[in-house]
């Protein structure tokens, strides 16, 4: 089988770069792994989020900001492609705060950020009476929040399934059950399968999370990437409780809320704990108190897939060249600039993006 690019990994960042290159014309085989794989798309809290995000490095923000402007028009397109609605919701998200001192603090990290994005940062501070109008189920020990007009909400599954079913329309091949073992460069390259199956392309892109670990250095990438457990709980579907989503709790579009997540350096371990989601749902009802009185459905752990700085990685390979490294944590956030901006990159157009602070040279060791 040949092909202009092979795609490993069919998850959201997988298939959003998939999905861009068919769009501009491209041959795409996505390889997708077993049933056994760590799957970070399938067990997110499905923010699409801006805030907080390029602290230490001001082009993550711009990037972040980048993918947010343009979600709406990316999530609009895939549903009429596909008849498959994306639901997205972006008026906005909290950043919740139970003290002024890190109010404060949060704030004034934030003033640096914007004013290195030459003021583009739209935020605003409200105290805990302005936060009660725009959330009157909030609860008296949040003193105040940070409302952040370029974030909002998704449903991940959706978005997942719908960039699949269009990924095939447009011809492209998403083959599942596929871990790959050995990628080569001979001619081209040829990418070999533990099924004995055998893909050859043009270029690769490796995508796929936490899988990179192991075959990123086969390719002549460093991939210093870690597994970091999230914790989540589901209530039942409830009335409107929560108006605008935090990084405590977002009441998603079928009508149940999702609190959460922990942030576990446990290895290769997905389970939930009862330490970890009794925590969760105490800082939920600390946050939003009729909470309590909310019935638990479910619970689930993933593996989030980070860096050494958090920062995402996007990385021609100097040993095969042709091969790409795209790896990050924000597969969410950042689906609409892989599925828009990124395939300029990985065609070296002139309308390429400037990612080479996100190269792998920031991880030398001097």
């Amino acid at each position: 089988m040949q092909t202009d690019y092979a795609i490993i990994g069919g998850g959201i960042v997988g298939l959003s770069v998939a999905w861009g290159l068919l769009q501009r014309g491209r041959t795409v085989t996505v390889l997708d792994g077993d049933d056994g794989s760590f799957r970070a798309s399938r067990g997110n809290f499905g923010l699409v989020w801006v805030q907080s995000k390029g602290m230490n490095q001001p082009r993550y923000a711009q990037w972040s900001q980048q993918s947010a402007k343009i979600w709406a028009e990316f999530a609009n397109e895939l549903g009429e492609n596909t008849g498959q609605n994306v639901p997205l919701e972006q008026k906005g998200g909290y950043d919740l705060h139970f003290s002024e001192e890190t109010l404060e603090a949060t704030v004034e990290k934030y003033e640096e950020l914007k004013a290195k994005l030459g003021g583009d940062y739209p935020y605003e501070v409200l105290g805990h009476n302005a936060l009660h109008k725009e959330e009157p189920h909030i609860g008296p020990k949040v003193v105040g929040a940070i409302l952040h007009y370029q974030d909002g909400h998704a449903n991940p599954l959706k978005l997942l399934l719908a960039l699949a079913a269009d990924v095939r329309r447009m011809g492209g091949k998403v083959l599942n059950g596929k871990t790959v073992t050995d990628v080569r460069q001979p001619d081209g390259f040829q990418i070999s399968c533990v099924d004995g199956s055998t893909i050859s392309a043009g270029k690769v892109v490796l995508a796929a999370g936490l899988g990179a670990a192991g075959l990123g250095p086969k390719m002549g990438f460093k991939a210093p990437i870690r597994p970091q457990r999230g914790q989540v709980l589901i209530t039942e579907k409830l009335p409107k409780l929560i108006n605008r989503p935090s990084l405590i709790a977002r009441q998603v579009d079928e009508g149940g809320i999702q609190i959460g997540a922990t942030n576990e350096e446990v290895g290769l371990d997905d389970r939930v704990t009862q330490p970890g989601l009794s925590g969760l749902a105490a800082e939920a009802i600390a946050a939003y108190p009729a909470l309590a009185r909310a019935q638990l459905v479910r619970s689930w752990g993933a593996l989030r897939i980070l860096s050494p700085d958090g920062l995402p990685i996007y990385q021609e390979s100097t040993v095969m060249p042709g091969a790409f490294l795209v790896t990050c944590h924000s597969g969410i956030t950042l689906a609409a600039a892989h599925a828009r901006l990124l395939p300029d990159w990985l065609e070296g157009t002139h309308a390429a993006p400037d990612l080479e602070v996100f190269n792998e040279d920031r991880f030398a060791i001097s």
